[in-house]
């Protein structure tokens, strides 16, 4: 057993030769430094992606129109009408448990402005369900109701960005804006979103911040459609909990398919899909940059057995005093099994420094997010004081079998 004794004798053995006790230790700060960071990194990474995911809905399929140049938009509107209302009415006529489903449609703006203050915002048309699907909040106001949304009636809800443009500090509520020649009430103002990442998996993740939106029925009947162009950008459908996402998708596909009269000119998104792949693809990388940076605990091990046999040479006369005095064999090995362990175990301790201080100056100069974890210190730490132990029980055994007088014998 390692006594507390044993471990005080251990480091003022180690105490003794400074230097060459924390050379000794650089193999097991690096390698605890290392797998603290590159696991800080992948935990960070997949906190980015849970964050993006929470934008896009994790219960929601979105069907997208996919961009064409104006030439094939027309010679597909020959086959496929595009994504439109048709089918928004088909997936709440067909899908059960009965979804909640939102149209969106971008407006082309040239102008927006409230009579004295202008913006650049972005001009949505959408269904009263949008902010259930998306998970929006409401600062002020409500959201416009179903019922406005039927009599097509000229009102909007402001992104705070879009707000602040608009309106600065004043109180937007019940106020009007102009977009291009349409004049519409305020009738809500969204809190503050927080979106860190712009695309995810090569999906757009949009921020509604200088977002304004408007009614879908509105924006169809006040703004307009070119002939060529899809009536809506995309649909976000938000499935019941109690239904299969990828047997619902899987249904949507084929409806659309045949809406379209199997024109691929849309695209199906199913953000639980991309998180499944994305935390494979974070499972390996971990793997892989855990065993990469754990390289070096193992030549860290490799050093602490090295230095140690070179310890049992350079104290041979030693342990023939102490076993001359009654020392036994096993004391012999507790003593410098403990010594191997107290080098693992100090080098452990300011590898977790080290390994902090680089996952934060990756945060710091490279703007990606980093997160350590007590699971990523424990498992280096672990892994490091147990690398000692093993490397360091050949040198004590060893040094334990020393004949006696032929140690006193040693110069």
């Amino acid at each position: 057993m390692l006594s507390v004794e044993t471990l005080i004798g251990a480091m003022a053995s180690l105490g003794r030769h400074k230097l060459r006790s924390f050379l000794t230790m650089l193999g097991m700060i690096f390698g605890v430094g290392a797998v603290i960071a590159m696991l800080s990194i992948g935990a960070g990474a997949e906190e980015e992606s849970l964050r993006a995911i929470a934008n896009l809905g994790i219960r929601n399929i979105i069907i997208q129109a996919k961009d064409f140049k104006t030439e094939e938009l027309r010679q597909i509107r020959a086959e496929s009408l595009g994504v439109s209302m048709r089918d928004v009415e088909a997936l709440q006529n067909v899908l059960k448990p009965k979804p909640l489903i939102t149209a969106s449609r971008v407006i082309k703006t040239y102008q927006i402005n409230s009579g004295t203050m202008r913006s650049d915002s972005r001009v949505l048309g959408v269904s009263s369900a949008y902010p259930e699907i998306q998970n929006l909040k409401l600062l002020q106001g409500a959201f416009f109701s179903a019922r406005e949304e039927s009599d097509n009636a000229q009102v909007c809800v402001l992104g705070m960005a879009a707000k602040q443009k608009l309106f600065g500090f004043e109180d937007a509520i019940g106020k009007q804006i102009k977009v291009n020649d349409v004049w519409l009430t305020v009738v809500g103002v969204l809190g503050d979103a927080v979106v860190e990442k712009q695309e995810f998996e090569g999906v757009k993740v949009q921020n509604p911040n200088n977002d304004i939106f408007i009614p879908i029925t509105t924006s169809l009947r006040k703004f307009d459609v070119e002939a060529v162009e899809n009536e809506l950008n995309e649909i976000i459908i938000k499935i019941d909990e109690s239904a299969n996402i990828k047997e619902q998708a899987a249904t949507i596909n084929n409806l659309i398919s045949v809406m379209h009269r199997y024109v691929d000119d849309y695209s199906i998104v199913v953000p639980e899909k991309l998180l499944e792949q994305n935390q494979k693809t974070q499972e390996i990388f971990n793997i892989v940059m855990g065993a990469i940076a754990s390289i070096s605990l193992l030549v860290g091990g490799i050093g602490i057995m090295n230095i140690m046999l070179a310890s049992v040479l350079e104290r041979t006369s030693e342990i023939g005093l102490r076993r001359a005095i009654g020392a036994r064999k096993v004391d012999i090995r507790v003593q410098f099994i403990a010594e191997a362990v107290a080098i693992s175990f100090a080098g452990g301790l300011i590898g977790i420094g080290l390994g902090y201080s680089i996952s934060q100056a990756v945060a710091l100069f490279s703007g990606w997010s980093t997160i350590v974890t007590a699971a990523s210190v424990g498992l280096s730490f672990g892994v490091s004081s147990i690398i000692g132990l093993i490397f360091g029980i050949y040198p004590a055994v060893q040094a334990s079998n020393l004949d006696p007088i032929e140690c006193l014998r040693y110069e």
